[in-house]
């Protein structure tokens, strides 16, 4: 997608740059390495004086205009770090970046984990299938797990790339379109009842409001991430960013009865007549975030009753997202786009299984494989009401499962039955996947709104 049509911030990330985490990455093992006259490529933290050259590199990669300002390269340098910020270096001319950032993660049960972000992984067409992107990511996640990170994450754009480093997809998301003349709604409808209602705000409004909410709504939320203060600083205009010009978006908040926020609905318009000067114009959500159910369906529905728009898009909900639902036609509300989104990497086990509680109490001995050498062993787990025990054992194992795919679990989204049909979880005891489901899962699938 373009920047235009993926407006979103993440903690570390912007409209410009919010694309997925790679780009023509050599995704290599040492057989595919096809032997080439080349000097060694040196792979190391960048420097201010290398920004100009990185930006290019990340942007060709890109497959952007290449060119680079002065303004985007102090913009980069303003909120990067460059500690955690990687080129590969081929003489004098970088032909591959990486970037990391801090960012916290929600684990099922709320408690935030620390996860190394990975953001900006680019290795230009003449320097593919050379190992660079596996020399950045080891170097980044060595890094991250000498600081005691429990997790990495990432945003991947190919499926098959990143599973060999030990990541797999822990949330999914969902692209709707919905049109509002099958929709079905009342017409009559003109706010929300008992006394709350909606407003339309400016950006200052939302600055005053947007991260406390947004911080309630994420504590509750398993697989959301962080949104920092440059994130809410660029979403309303406040920063602006040369190379990604602002369009002043709408915003509007819910409030309650008793006049707390509860929700909040940012959007634009892509606006258009047909030659009987009909309009024909489309509602783009945003961010669509709400801490009560009344609040999810007053922002909804006031979204799918303004004039003049006759359909609505919304991009990266949650995969068991009300919104069809509360169509009076469901089927007016078509899923465009259905795929995996964020990828999660366990640096330590103990850490995250402990991280967040289980369904039910139960106990399971998992023999986890990691073939890079950061947290794999057996471990045992044992679930209680209010949180869990997790330790190296030398028990006999109940199921037998590659580190990547203890990570399409650790959220809730996956069943280790499914996994087990599969062949990618074997059990060593005879009913230990359900078991596991029945540990695992949840009820509302995990879902992250954020690109980064």
């Amino acid at each position: 997608m373009t920047p235009e049509t993926r407006p979103d911030t993440g903690p570390d990330a912007h409209p410009a740059d919010a694309h997925p985490a790679d780009v023509r990455p050599a995704d290599v093992r040492p057989t595919d390495v096809r032997p080439v006259d080349v000097q060694p490529i040196d792979i190391r933290p960048i420097d201010p004086s290398d920004m100009p050259e990185w930006a290019r590199a990340l942007n060709t990669g890109f497959l952007r205009q290449p060119a680079v300002s002065d303004e985007e390269t102090a913009d980069r340098l303003s909120y990067v770090d460059l500690g955690r910020t990687l080129g590969a270096f081929d003489g004098g001319r970088c032909v591959g970046t990486f970037r990391s950032f801090r960012q916290e993660i929600t684990a099922v049960g709320g408690a935030p984990v620390v996860a190394d972000a990975i953001s900006n992984v680019a290795v230009l067409p003449t320097h593919r299938r050379r190992g660079l992107l596996s020399g950045m990511m080891a170097t980044d996640l060595a890094a991250a797990k000498k600081r005691g990170d429990t997790v990495a994450t990432l945003i991947s754009a190919e499926y098959p790339i990143y599973g060999r480093y030990g990541f797999g997809p822990a949330t999914w998301g969902t692209d709707w379109s919905v049109d509002i003349a099958r929709a079905a709604l009342d017409r009559r409808w003109s706010g929300p009842e008992g006394g709350a209602r909606v407003d339309l705000v400016d950006g200052t409004e939302v600055l005053k409001h947007g991260p406390e909410l947004y911080e309630r709504f994420r504590a509750a939320q398993p697989g959301a991430v962080t949104r920092d203060e440059r994130w809410w600083r660029v979403t309303t205009g406040v920063t602006k960013q040369a190379r990604n010009p602002f369009v002043d978006p709408f915003h509007v908040l819910y409030r309650s009865a008793s006049g707390e926020v509860e929700g909040l609905l940012t959007y634009r318009v892509d606006e258009h007549w047909n030659d009987a000067k009909q309009p024909q114009n489309t509602a783009v959500v945003r961010d669509l975030i709400a801490l009560t159910p009344s609040a999810e369906r007053a922002l909804w529905t006031y979204i799918c009753s303004v004039d003049w728009i006759t359909s609505v898009t919304a991009e990266r909900r949650a995969p068991d997202d009300v919104l069809p639902l509360l169509m009076g036609d469901p089927r007016s509300a078509v899923p465009t786009t259905q795929a995996d989104f964020l990828w999660v990497r366990i640096l330590d086990v103990v850490a995250a299984l402990e991280a967040r509680t289980y369904a039910v109490p139960g106990s399971l001995v998992l023999d986890v494989a990691d073939r890079g050498g950061f947290t794999g062993g057996r471990f045992r787990l044992d679930a209680e009401e209010h949180g869990a025990r997790c330790a190296p054992t030398a028990d006999s194992a109940d199921l037998t499962l590659d580190v990547a795919d203890l990570a399409t679990l650790w959220l809730g989204d996956e069943s280790a039955v499914r996994l087990a049909a599969l062949g990618r979880v074997h059990e060593e005891r005879p009913g230990a996947a359900a078991t596991a489901d029945v540990l695992f899962r949840t009820s509302r699938r995990p879902w992250c709104p954020d690109s980064f």
